[in-house]
């Protein structure tokens, strides 16, 4: 059994100190894995329902067939994972600005690193995804100019409360359409919000994209008691 609580690796990052906890939840006798940014929460092994949706909503309406597939973000694993869950996928190239989390996974020090870093579909890619998106090369440097069919992206909180300001050009027009510039035909961009449905981004999905969706996504929240919302947004690349 582990300690009680355990601060894995801290370390300072050009968007603050990160750290990597692990905890004994008292309830259920198991790990909790936190990370933190400065004195803020950014994920927990304990709500990982909205991570692993936006990977199903994302890809469930796309065909039969060979998918390449990009995470903007990886964390702790729980949307990289579901990709390489589908049997569709062929290959997974994740975005991550943070050394840190990369290494975490390829030390094996978070519960999914192990079966991510050995996938051969799956490729960890230092960088930073809001500057990929318009740099010529794209979000695989090993890849120049590879499209996707689809992109699922869970970096900040929401569309209006985002880690850094620059994040914030991505979730305007001109934004999204160089995003868009990086599906092919019919791809799909699904993104993860810790708010509820915003009419207004919904709004703005739809000057770039086909029938955006807002998916509200509904756990149990075993902290505050009750249930909790994350909202997945879906939407299409025309053909």
């Amino acid at each position: 059994m582990s300690a009680r609580f355990e601060e894995i690796d801290w370390r300072p990052t050009p968007l603050g100190d990160i750290s990597l906890r692990r905890r004994r939840d008292p309830a259920s006798g198991s790990d909790v894995y936190e990370v933190k940014l400065g004195d803020e929460f950014l994920m927990s092994s304990l709500f990982t329902a909205g991570e692993i949706a936006l990977t199903r909503l994302g890809l469930a309406g796309l065909p039969d067939g060979e998918l390449d597939v990009a995470v903007g973000g990886l964390g702790l694993g729980y949307t990289a994972r579901t990709a390489l869950d589908d049997s569709r996928v062929r290959s997974l190239t994740v975005v991550e600005a943070l050394d840190a989390v990369i290494e975490w996974h390829r030390r094996h020090l978070v519960p999914l690193g192990e079966g991510l870093t050995s996938d051969p579909r799956c490729r960890l890619v230092r960088g930073d995804f809001f500057a990929a998106v318009d740099d010529p090369a794209g979000l695989d440097p090993h890849r120049p100019g590879q499209l996707f069919d689809a992109i699922l992206l869970d970096i900040d909180h929401s569309p209006r409360h985002v880690l850094n300001p620059r994040h914030a050009a991505l979730y305007r027009p001109a934004g999204l359409r160089a995003l868009a510039g990086r599906l092919r035909p019919g791809g799909v961009f699904a993104l993860w919000s810790n708010d509820p449905p915003d009419e207004e981004f919904t709004s703005v999905l739809a000057e770039v994209f086909t029938a955006p969706e807002a998916h509200t996504v509904g756990f149990e929240n075993p902290l505050q008691g009750g249930t909790a919302t994350n909202t997945v947004y879906v939407a299409t690349k025309s053909r």
